[in-house]
């Protein structure tokens, strides 16, 4: 009898031991499991306040561009806000003046070969970052540097043909300017209704030019042609108007 109470003791006492060890246990994986949801709830926060991203790229330029003429020293450099290392542009659509050229660098120079409306999308982007580009179009006017155009449109007055242009020179320079008018009846025989030649100074606008002579009983179309060159650049500027239909002399012979 004293040994089966001997036995059951020692049953109750590995039971209890086991118990034991089983509480530990738990508490031991509570704990661990506590300290783990502590750190990942301290990989979910926030580490110390990043440095601030770069601001996205603005060009600052305006869309109309600076107008310029045939055969003129034109540069330009787009300009951008925002900028933090080496840019790169790019002429994405259209078309800039035949005689300029666009650099990476954003230099936008040359000489204009002829007069035109351009208009041209650019792309710039900062250093690797192409996919972050930012686009802008512009429009570029290549003018005349020799503008004529009609002040009193050529008019038959009895057996005369009369009519007065107006001349510019926007350009730099001086211009040793040729000025002829000619009546073109239907045989193709010119006749010259108005002649000048003269130094048309920088700068002068709007000045001008009268034209008119007797002429033979017939129809014409008047021709203006203004040439002007500077000898000392090997540039000549030519613009010309015609009258888009005959004119009617009715009195002479």
């Amino acid at each position: 009898m004293q040994r089966f109470t001997g036995i059951r003791s020692c049953t109750r006492q590995f039971t209890a031991l086991a118990i034991l060890l089983a509480c530990s246990a738990a508490m031991a994986g509570c704990q661990f499991d506590w300290l783990g949801a502590k750190e990942d709830q301290a990989e979910g926060l926030p580490a110390a306040a990043p440095a601030q991203s770069h601001a996205g790229l603005v060009i600052e330029n305006d869309t109309d561009l600076p107008d310029t003429h045939p055969h003129a020293n034109y540069q330009l450099r787009f300009q951008v806000r925002g900028r933090g290392g080496g840019l790169h542009w790019h002429l994405e659509k259209g078309a800039i003046p035949p005689g300029l050229k666009l650099e990476e660098d954003g230099l936008l120079h040359g000489q204009p070969e002829r007069t035109g409306e351009f208009q041209f999308t650019l792309s710039v982007w900062e250093g690797g970052r192409r996919d972050e580009a930012v686009q802008k179009g512009f429009t570029l006017r290549v003018r005349s540097a020799l503008m004529l155009n009609w002040k009193n449109y050529a008019e038959v007055r009895g057996n005369r043909i009369d009519g007065s242009v107006e001349v510019s020179n926007t350009t730099p320079d001086d211009i040793d300017l040729t000025f002829i008018v000619v009546a073109l009846p239907p045989n193709g025989r010119a006749v010259a209704i108005g002649y000048q030649h003269f130094a048309l100074q920088r700068g002068v606008v709007d000045k001008e030019l009268p034209f008119g002579d007797t002429l033979p009983h017939g129809g014409y179309v008047v021709r203006v042609d203004a040439v002007g060159e500077v000898a000392a650049k090997n540039v000549i500027y030519r613009e010309s108007l015609e009258t888009p239909r005959q004119l009617q002399v009715t009195v002479g012979p």
